[in-house]
């Protein structure tokens, strides 16, 4: 099958198209610029609170690990900066390829969220990345988060109520194992994995899992693009 024949791409969002990653990390330097924690244990401390049993809607999370994290790393641990960290969402950017790569893959599909965000957060990424999508999902849309399989079958029905798709003209594109490649296999979901990590240790601040083969693999937004502009 030809990417050319899929009709609507789903889109995983923070982590595929924004930079979650970048974006905590300077609002660390920003906001305790005498720290000395380096990246990846920060990163490893955040991705351990998300896992915490406790965690709630995200990103209003980000609160709660903020506190989780702190004491561990020898953070100042203020509820001014807990909040500053749940706020810096608006300020997080998208990476270098996301704009445009979305831009030119709007051009030929129906382009679809279904991102663990909150609708609050969503309008800023969607402002962020240039507004270019033609259905808005968030988490608590569906009310739960991925990986949980409601998520997908909420999204489905929305898409085919909207334009009469079905499962097999979407494209699931991720950059997670975790929340979307493995659940999107299990599911019987073409899935398109952009492995935004290529070439760095570790899962940085994502849940780790087992590997899923996905059926497109590429480590850019912009090179499934260029492959959809290929015909591949």
């Amino acid at each position: 099958m030809s990417l050319q024949d899929f009709k609507v791409l789903t889109f995983d969002v923070v982590g595929t198209l924004i930079d979650f990653e970048g974006g905590m990390l300077a609002y660390l330097r920003s906001a305790v610029p005498e720290s000395r924690v380096t990246d990846e244990d920060f990163l490893a401390a955040y991705r351990h609170a998300r896992a915490d049993g406790t965690a709630g809607w995200y990103p209003d999370d980000l609160a709660r690990c903020w506190h989780a994290i702190a004491p561990k790393l020898g953070l100042p641990d203020t509820d001014a900066l807990a909040q500053g960290l749940r706020d810096s969402v608006a300020q997080w950017p998208a990476f270098p390829d996301s704009v445009d790569a979305l831009k030119r893959l709007a051009r030929r599909f129906k382009l679809v969220t279904m991102t663990n965000a909150q609708q609050w957060a969503l309008a800023h990424f969607d402002k962020t990345l240039g507004s270019p999508f033609d259905m808005l999902l968030a988490c608590d849309d569906a009310l739960c988060e991925k990986p949980d399989a409601r998520y997908f079958a909420y999204a489905r029905g929305r898409i085919e109520g909207a334009w009469g798709y079905k499962q097999a003209d979407n494209l699931h594109v991720a950059q997670s194992q975790y929340h979307d490649i493995g659940i999107s296999k299990q599911l019987g979901i073409t899935t398109c994995w952009i492995e935004r990590r290529h070439g760095q240790k570790g899962s940085g601040g994502t849940l780790e899992s087992e590997h899923t083969q996905p059926d497109y693999h590429f480590h850019t937004l912009a090179e499934l693009a260029d492959a959809v502009e290929a015909g591949r």
